[in-house]
């Protein structure tokens, strides 16, 4: 019944205890009897029960008690067990036939008024534990929310670094830049949970080889992109576009991002915005990207920007600031 940890008996307590416990005994043996069934070790009891033997009028049931309990109380934590356990014999005491007629009905009384006290005690050692729990958890949870944090800005750190080092490479295959553009690209799309699917290359048989390259697929609030990705030195034109519209209104309802490194002609931007009536396709510029990386800001609010301003604008190249 009574779990709360009692280190000390406060003083209310410790009255009512003596005023108790010798109700519930008849005798003076009956009182030391009572602390030995409890635990309490014969050192502190011996003398008490020498005086009992040998000189039993200097001595009553309730100076008993108030020896016994004033001495494990001040023995702190290494009495704890025994004060517990007399605290627990008290309060599912339920026989009181043992006790003196005349005692039973204060016994009765005693014992109830103690098992109100434990009540509220245990009532308020498990709000503090619960409080305890709460505050452990708050903490774990910072701590968890702070590692993933400090996770996350070492990743895109990571990105932000394989990023600039494509700027530093030198004359370099533009297919193959593009290719590196793409894995990293590729990364920062997973650190901002953006489902999606690498690069997918479509075959046909032996004559036709490979019939279609595309960069990359990633899921937007459950639509599929059709992602095209281009590091050249000229803006992209018309045609470097509708190559990939082609294979965006091939696929039925999917749609269509395009980055680049080099921005687009005024012609390609009105080919896409154009293409907007059949289904929804916007463009990127390399450096957007960069300052996304720069302020650490969420691609995918990036994206949903783009995406808003060609479906509710018919604007394929918004700009956000």
């Amino acid at each position: 019944m009574v779990d709360s940890v009692i280190y000390h008996y406060p003083p209310e307590l410790l009255n009512l205890l003596i005023d108790t416990i010798p109700l519930l005994c008849r005798s003076k043996k009956d009182v030391l009897t009572f602390f030995d069934g409890a635990g309490v070790n014969s050192q502190f009891t011996d003398d008490l029960d020498q005086v009992v033997n040998e000189e039993p009028k200097k001595i009553n049931k309730y100076q008993i008690v108030r020896t016994v309990l004033t001495r494990l109380n001040e023995k702190g934590d290494l009495a704890l067990e025994q004060r517990r356990e007399i605290i627990k014999r008290v309060t599912q005491f339920e026989s009181f036939s043992s006790c003196w007629p005349d005692d039973q009905l204060k016994a009765k009384g005693l014992v109830a008024e103690i098992r109100q006290i434990v009540n509220i005690k245990d009532s308020f050692t498990k709000m503090n534990l619960e409080r305890e729990q709460e505050k452990r958890r708050y903490q774990e949870e910072y701590q968890k929310k702070q590692q993933e944090i400090e996770k996350y800005r070492n990743e895109l750190l990571a990105i932000k670094k394989d990023l600039y080092s494509l700027f530093k490479q030198g004359e370099v295959n533009p297919w193959e830049r593009g290719k590196q553009l793409e894995a990293i690209l590729n990364r920062l799309f997973k650190l901002s949970e953006i489902s999606i699917r690498e690069s997918i290359t479509v075959k046909g048989d032996e004559k036709e080889g490979i019939v279609e390259q595309i960069d990359g697929v990633i899921e937007i609030d459950g639509d599929l992109y059709l992602v095209e990705i281009k590091w050249w030195k000229e803006p992209l034109g018309v045609g470097d576009v509708s190559q990939h519209l082609v294979r965006i209104f091939n696929r039925g309802h999917a749609r269509g991002i395009f980055i680049s490194s080099s921005g687009y002609t005024d012609a390609a931007i009105k080919s896409c915005k154009e293409s907007l009536t059949k289904t929804t396709v916007f463009l990127c510029d390399l450096q957007e990207i960069i300052l996304i990386l720069e302020k650490e800001r969420n691609i995918k609010d990036f994206f949903i920007k783009k995406r808003d301003a060609a479906i509710i604008d018919k604007n394929p190249f918004f700009v956000s600031s």
